[in-house]
């Protein structure tokens, strides 16, 4: 038995069979690391970033402690967006297969808020969610948190970052102080000790940052000498290296949506994403570029924290960040998987400070590179390979992806193969197929039935 062996903690057979079931062949480091104080009961600081197995560290954890017979809140998991939380519930249920009974529930903005009170009536034993709407529970009387056994706060750097702050102190307070609390963060800035020696006791602490090196990643640093140069160089590097898909990192909301008017200007296919998105446009540009239909995203930081994209091509740093951990982190979301992946960085003289800091905090040394020739921009960029349809239909007309995939492919002209990802929402689904089959899978849809009913669809 090998010392990453899940066989090696004292979980119970049924969870280890469940855990082989679900791809589960060996411990991560994270998890490695985490899980053992973790299951004997004690509190944890782990530095770990999306895609590292937190979930099922702190997930194990918090199904260990429950018990199934007691319908009352044991576990809260905080999150700082929506699309995490739906990723933390979904794998946390996966985890709880083999136990029966156990009711997990998501309580996050975005969402109407009475089904989410009337599900609390009939109880639950973990909440993940979001810290705004879980507050407004609390402060309506819907939820009790007066049982709670286990907290996680997953990404607490980021929740910080978006100004939960408060929030979470008000979160806090109607807990039990004798609990057992598990903090996941990428990065450990100040403003993540001072709330971790407020609320956590005597924490073990452990970290697995970084799986990524020069043989996964291939970093490029870049000097340009205005913002007019900045612009024109990220132009030049897409139009060379036509990354099938890339995440575009802007330090505010309004560069992203002002790079991305311009990008859109030159014919790229691009969409924003940022912090004044409703949550309807936030989930449409997520699904449009995971399923690639979208092939560049332009994005800030605290805006793309849920982003789970297993095959992504490039990150660009259009500016460099603000704080060497988080270049690291924007960076390990290409060359996962043992993929190879490219990250560019571009600087301008007064933002040099920052790559200094950032070859210190690497330990290695960071090379000017000059730019491809602007000969490039005489192309023109390729489409993306998929295009979506907008069913407007989901969840609670009971429409589900089979009855989607046999209407498409009934009759020929559309072959299995060339439809995508089909992401279902309680009133809309988004559906991608291959470009060169787009007008026929429209007109399937249009002009067919599904279930036996019409629906409206269109092509975004």
């Amino acid at each position: 038995m090998t010392s990453d062996s899940f066989a090696t903690l004292n979980l119970p057979p049924e969870v280890l069979s469940n855990l082989a079931s679900l791809g589960y062949t060996a411990m991560t480091p994270i998890q490695a690391q985490a899980l053992p104080p973790i299951l004997a009961g004690q509190d944890v600081i782990a530095r770990a970033k999306t895609g590292s197995g937190k979930t099922a560290a702190f997930g194990l954890g918090l199904l260990t402690k429950l018990q199934a017979d007691q319908r009352a809140v044991q576990a809260v998991v905080l999150c700082p967006t929506r699309e995490l939380a739906d990723q933390v519930a979904k794998a946390i249920r996966e985890l709880a297969r083999t136990t029966p009974n156990i009711k997990v529930l998501t309580l996050c903005g975005g969402q109407p808020f009475t089904p989410q009170a009337n599900s609390l009536t009939h109880g639950a034993h973990v909440i993940v969610g979001t810290p705004g709407r879980i507050e407004d529970h609390l402060r309506k009387e819907t939820l009790d948190l007066a049982e709670v056994s286990t907290l996680v706060l997953d990404e607490a750097d980021r929740m910080l970052d978006m100004g939960f702050q408060d929030t979470l102190e008000a979160i806090i307070e109607q807990m039990p102080v004798q609990r057992q609390t598990l903090l996941f963060s990428a990065t450990y800035p100040e403003a993540i000790q001072l709330i971790a020696e407020d609320v956590l006791q005597e924490p073990v602490m452990v970290e697995a940052l970084d799986s990524h090196d020069d043989s996964t990643i291939e970093q490029h640093f870049y000097p340009v000498s205005d913002e007019a140069h900045r612009q024109t160089a990220l132009q030049v590097l897409l139009l060379k290296h036509r990354p099938e898909s890339a995440v575009v990192f802007c330090n505010t909301k309004i560069e992203t949506q002002e790079l991305a008017a311009e990008l859109r200007r030159r014919r790229f296919s691009v969409l924003a994403l940022h912090g004044d998105l409703d949550q309807r446009d936030r989930d449409q540009t997520l699904v449009r570029f995971a399923n690639k239909s979208v092939s560049v995203l332009v994005a800030t930081d605290v805006a793309a924290r849920g982003l789970d994209i297993d095959a992504l091509d490039a990150v660009f740093n259009y500016q460099p960040a603000n704080d060497p951990e988080v270049h690291v982190h924007r960076i390990g979301r290409t060359g996962r998987a043992g993929s190879q992946g490219m990250a560019f960085t571009l600087y301008t003289d007064k933002e040099r400070r920052r790559v200094d800091q950032l070859a210190e905090y690497l330990d290695r040394q960071i090379t000017d590179e000059a730019l491809p020739p602007e000969r490039h921009l005489e192309k023109r960029p390729n489409p993306p390979a998929m295009v979506t349809l907008l069913i407007d239909g989901g969840k609670k007309r009971k429409l589900r992806p089979g009855d989607i995939l046999g209407a498409l492919t009934a009759g020929g002209g559309v072959s299995g193969d060339q439809v995508g990802k089909i992401d279902r929402f309680d009133l809309r689904t988004y559906v991608a197929v291959h470009r060169d089959v787009a007008k026929a899978a429209l007109t399937k849809l249009t002009e067919g039935k599904l279930k036996g009913r019409s629906f409206r669809v269109r092509r975004l």
